[in-house]
């Protein structure tokens, strides 16, 4: 799956599954602009993919759920590389709430970045793909929880699941320009916000049919191969990568 001389956009990668996509990225041959919200978060990254991999890699902190900044970001990838061939929108936030209580102020943030964000980004990247002869490939980062209900994720959960309708949607209006569009769906997954919890790993090792929540590196493969050319054939879908827990949903409450 080579991206050699490929240009590549990754948003809220300053660690995590995003950061683990632009290393993998830079190490098969994209220039990568890896973006987050928090600039000393994204040269950190930055740094740490270009020491491991030895590839390219552009630090573009900034809120990738404002319609200016990702212009910016898109427009600034152009201007450089004069192309733009994969964008995966990666930049999410969970805000956890019941029902009941949960702020009109949490649930527009939770939509503002995870829908917003990623819907317009998918636009301006659009725009400059089907400019281009080759086209270009996007990805959304939704969950399984798009999938199976959890408790007090109600406006998460609803986020991600309109994140795969918008993926099958954009099948109309991007297939005749070579671009084609999917979601991936993480299950439990090991990452610094996830290992904060001291029983994570071993309540999702009890959960997850094969035993082990996944790894960062397990969604970053699963991610590399729906942007690649040997995936250019799918598009407007959705894949769990799980361990197979949403085939048996056992809860950990």
């Amino acid at each position: 799956m080579s991206f050699k001389n490929k240009v590549a956009i990754v948003t809220g990668a300053g660690q995590g599954i995003g950061l683990e996509i632009c290393s993998q990225l830079a190490k098969e041959g994209a220039h990568v602009f890896l973006n987050d919200i928090d600039p000393t978060l994204a040269d950190h990254a930055v740094k740490q993919v270009t020491e491991t991999t030895g590839g390219p890699c552009i630090a573009f902190a900034g809120d990738a759920s404002d319609t200016a900044f990702i212009q910016k970001m898109v427009d600034a990838a152009v201007e450089k590389f004069g192309q733009l061939d994969v964008v995966i929108a990666n930049a999410g936030i969970t805000l956890f709430g019941n029902f009941f209580t949960y702020t009109p102020e949490a649930f527009f943030r939770v939509m503002q970045v995870n829908l917003g964000g990623t819907f317009f980004l998918a636009q301006a990247a659009a725009y400059q793909m089907k400019k281009q002869p080759s086209g270009g490939s996007i990805l959304f980062t939704s969950s399984v929880t798009g999938h199976q209900a959890h408790k007090d994720l109600a406006a998460y959960s609803m986020s991600k699941a309109a994140l795969e309708m918008l993926a099958k949607n954009l099948v109309i209006e991007l297939s005749q320009y070579k671009i084609n569009v999917n979601s991936i769906a993480p299950g439990a997954t090991l990452t610094e916000r996830t290992l904060e919890d001291a029983a994570y790993a071993a309540t999702w090792s009890k959960l997850t049919p094969m035993g082990k929540p996944a790894s960062v590196t397990d969604i970053a493969n699963t991610a590399l191969f729906l942007v690649s050319d040997k995936a250019k054939h799918i598009t407007g879908q959705s894949l769990v990568v799980d361990g197979g827990w949403t085939c048996i949903s056992p809860s950990p409450f």
